[in-house]
């Protein structure tokens, strides 16, 4: 049977909160491409203020390498989005985050096509990093950036890395 609802946003944002929350964890984004549509919706989930430290919306490239300490080059790389994840994941005190950047377009920039997407997620354990080209106008690559963000939030909380036990 074939499921007849769509996720949105809010619920994927939903997930995160509850994830978040049962799971004693503190979740922090760096945006370029989405431009703090994803901390928007993170704002809104249940108990936001105990489990989302904030966001640094680093549209400019000089917020990029002056805040995050992104290394000075391009920006639509997976190496930025590394930087950026690990660079609000210390400076916010979270224990996951996210850094995102790419290209909503409708052209290309730094040799890249309209659509691509570089996210990467960043714990204590490690840094893991995804690479997409989503199709649509501007708005739509934001939108459904946006989504896949949350999803991988969601998925990051869902399996959380092994800590070590002991005192």
């Amino acid at each position: 049977m074939p499921n007849d609802h769509e996720t949105t946003d809010e619920e994927r944002a939903d997930r995160v909160a509850d994830l978040a929350t049962s799971r004693g964890q503190r979740v922090a984004v760096a945006e370029s491409l989405t431009a703090g549509r994803i901390s928007s919706f993170l704002g809104r989930g249940e108990a936001a203020s105990e489990w989302y430290r904030g966001a640094v919306v680093a549209y400019d490239e000089e917020v990029k390498f002056e805040v995050l300490d992104v290394t000075r080059g391009p920006v639509v790389t997976a190496a930025c989005a590394r930087q950026m994840a690990d660079g609000v994941r210390r400076l916010l005190g979270a224990d996951v985050a996210l850094g995102i950047t790419g290209v909503g377009g409708p052209g290309p920039q730094e040799d890249c096509p309209a659509g691509t997407v570089h996210l990467a997620v960043a714990t204590e354990a490690g840094t893991r990093e995804l690479h997409t080209c989503l199709p649509g106008d501007p708005g739509e690559v934001v939108a459904a950036a946006t989504s896949l963000a949350l999803d991988e939030l969601a998925r990051e909380l869902t399996h959380p890395p092994e800590r070590p036990t002991g005192g």
